[in-house]
């Protein structure tokens, strides 16, 4: 199968769909500019509501073999998938680089996190199991089945592409569902490599495909396949406010729903913290990759006692791994700078100060932005309660346990969170209180490996993803008794 697509007149890429294991070229297309460049990347074609549609057939068809499917034969796919991506990491790495403006290190960082994602789920195929349990009745028995769901519609973002795109497919497809995965319209060519790369690896036409919408499309489409009768169950990483009409939508349709969505992630810096390392990992947390990950840090929430030396320390990290004479932070787009420049305007407009970094400082385009740290945030402040998802972080005083677990939960996010003591005690009652699916004792607030589950509480979403149950998200119990 080719993976190169078609070239058009102008030699821009031209990004297919993967429909029942071909390339779909379709003969509308829109355009995919680079943040970081400011040119068009390459193009891509947009589903109809009839594509859609037509897709969600081809993968409830290929269902009703792929179900049947051995473990063994599903992880044999799943390790040629890794060994076929580690061969094409430099390639896949680069089309996420084009089309998302993201730094080498991200991009690589990326592709080796999803190699250890499809190793890790392969390795776990095997353990899903029903259970035999003894009934009421001696001279009955009971066998408690798991069994896969059929089409799941998995929609991905772009911020973390190959990882996220991956996850939302490759745990249904694990556990004998077939996927249609509606790919960002920001990373379409990195999505299209996904599915070749399990194609490559030997998956059956139907199980994986990859369609994509230009936004103006975006809610027809998305209703039209929550709607269809074929798809069994919806899985959706994003933001919140789209998340409120998916998971109406689904309702609406009695379906069930994985939501993996914003944060507005604290760290906690208590007086007997290692003030280096809190720094460094704070600093960490709020501006790798542009502030643009869900669990970004958004909100340092600092003991009095200690601010003044951890906040020189904070800017001295911020200085030391994103250096003022590099070139600046790249954004997906103008709007996420327009964004994080009015959060912070109106933080100081009633009060707050910046203690690093100027939203007025000119850059070369209109998609970069420096890091910037807002002292004296208080709840009066937009960027309080707003998820930047930008390069910009709150600094709070706290000076009590009970002050800062109140200031930490008062959001109506809770996806991630860091603690950081040097008295385990202190950390876990932190950790007890937090309203958050993680907290990290000593650690910055992006976190995330195969090993731990995954996911929000309150409007950072329900359901997990990783380990085991990422596993039992895609299945259902089936209960079958029978006389002895």
């Amino acid at each position: 199968m080719s993976t190169s697509g078609t070239e058009t007149n102008e030699s821009v890429f031209t990004v297919p769909h993967f429909i029942n294991g071909k390339e779909h070229h379709l003969e509308k297309t829109f355009d995919v500019v680079s943040p970081a460049t400011g040119k068009i990347a390459i193009r891509c074609g947009t589903s109809s509501v009839a594509d859609a549609n037509a897709v969600v057939k081809v993968a409830a068809e290929a269902f009703k073999t792929w179900r049947k499917t051995t473990p063994a034969q599903r992880r044999d796919i799943f390790l040629k998938a890794a060994e076929v991506m580690k061969n094409r990491r430099q390639e896949l790495a680069r089309y996420m680089r084009e089309e998302t403006g993201s730094t080498q290190a991200w991009c690589d960082f990326n592709v080796e996190c999803t190699l250890e994602y499809i190793k890790d789920i392969a390795g776990r195929i095997s353990a899903l199991e029903g259970s035999f349990p003894t009934l009421m009745d001696p001279n009955s028995s009971g066998i408690v089945m798991r069994e896969p769901f059929g089409v799941v519609f998995a929609i991905a973002p772009w911020n973390a592409p190959y990882i996220l795109g991956t996850r939302s497919i490759a745990f249904p497809i694990a556990a004998g569902n077939t996927a249609v995965l509606k790919g960002s319209e920001a990373s379409p060519r990195t999505m299209f490599a996904i599915a070749s790369v399990f194609h490559e690896a030997g998956l059956p036409n139907g199980v994986l495909n990859m369609i994509v919408n230009e936004r103006a499309a975006a809610a027809a489409v998305t209703s039209a396949i929550i709607a269809n009768p074929l798809v069994k169950k919806i899985n959706f990483t994003g933001s919140s406010g789209i998340a409120r009409i998916i998971a109406k939508l689904a309702g609406e349709n009695l379906k069930p729903v994985v939501l993996e969505l914003g944060g507005k992630a604290p760290a906690i810096v208590w007086e007997d913290a290692n003030l280096q390392l809190a720094a460094d990992q704070c600093a960490l947390g709020s501006f790798l990759h542009g502030g643009q990950i869900c669990m970004s840090t958004e909100r340092i929430l600092v003991h009095k006692a200690i601010k003044n030396e951890f906040v020189d320390k904070l800017k001295a990290s911020v200085e030391k791994i994103f250096p003022s004479g590099e070139e600046a932070l790249t954004l997906i787009n103008s709007a996420s700078v327009d964004k994080n420049k009015e959060l912070v305007a109106d933080a100081t407009r009633k009060g707050a100060s910046v203690i690093f970094g100027n939203i007025e400082a000119p850059e070369i385009s209109n998609t970069r932005l420096r890091p910037i740290v807002v002292d004296n945030v208080t709840p009066e402040m937009d960027i309080y309660k707003t998820e930047s998802f930008g390069p910009t972080v709150s600094l709070i005083e706290i000076d009590s346990e009970e002050e800062a677990i109140r200031i930490a939960n008062d959001t109506e996010y809770g996806l991630s969170s860091a603690v950081f003591t040097e008295d385990l005690r202190r950390g876990l009652r932190f950790a007890r209180e937090i309203e958050a699916g993680a907290v990290h004792i000593n650690g910055m607030t992006v976190h995330d490996e195969t090993v731990l589950p995954h996911g929000g509480t309150k409007a950072s979403g329900y359901g997990r993803f990783n380990g085991a149950r990422g596993l039992d998200e895609w299945t259902r119990t089936k209960s079958v008794t029978f006389l002895n």
